[in-house]
């Protein structure tokens, strides 16, 4: 039985779709969100909701590509991407958030192949097993969440130009 699988993919189920203890899903703060404010700095020195969106969508890639043991996506391509410079013409809402959650279903898919064993192997590049992986994941999905969820209350108040 894969309780402790079952049990992480609950987890990211209910942070992408579900009834988060914590407040809204993902999907209801990316519905909630003004595509035309994403790239907006309020003080101009705060990541942009595109900013942290992007860079969730990073270390998901990483998470993913670690489960599928693939090699030649190591941790220094994930550090290179990290925090990149977001180009709206390359890197805009629509497709952020298609990678997004295209990357956490891929996630989930390959977890529901493994068995709870799984947990305690060590990640490739890295000095801890999936399990601190995958929940670290989680604890930074919910983390950068509640600052989209703060910005879009702070970019809510400023007119749209």
């Amino acid at each position: 039985m894969n309780k402790e699988i079952s049990a992480v993919i609950l987890s990211f189920e209910t942070i992408l779709n579900g009834q988060p203890w914590f407040g809204r899903s993902v999907s209801e703060l990316i519905d909630e969100t003004d595509n035309k404010k994403v790239f907006k700095k309020p003080n101009g020195t705060e990541h942009s909701i595109a900013e942290l969106l992007w860079h969730m969508n990073t270390w998901a890639d990483f998470t993913l590509k670690r489960i599928q043991k693939n090699a030649s996506y190591d941790l220094t391509a994930a550090e290179e991407l990290d925090w990149r410079i977001i180009d709206p013409k390359l890197h805009s809402w629509k497709k952020g958030v298609k990678e997004f959650k295209s990357l956490h279903a891929s996630i989930i898919k390959e977890l529901r192949k493994k068995e709870d064993a799984f947990l305690e192997e060590k990640v490739d590049f890295r000095k801890y097993n999936f399990r601190f992986l995958l929940n670290g994941l989680v604890q930074h999905n919910i983390y950068h969440l509640g600052q989209i969820a703060y910005l879009n209350k702070m970019l809510a108040a400023i007119p749209a130009k």
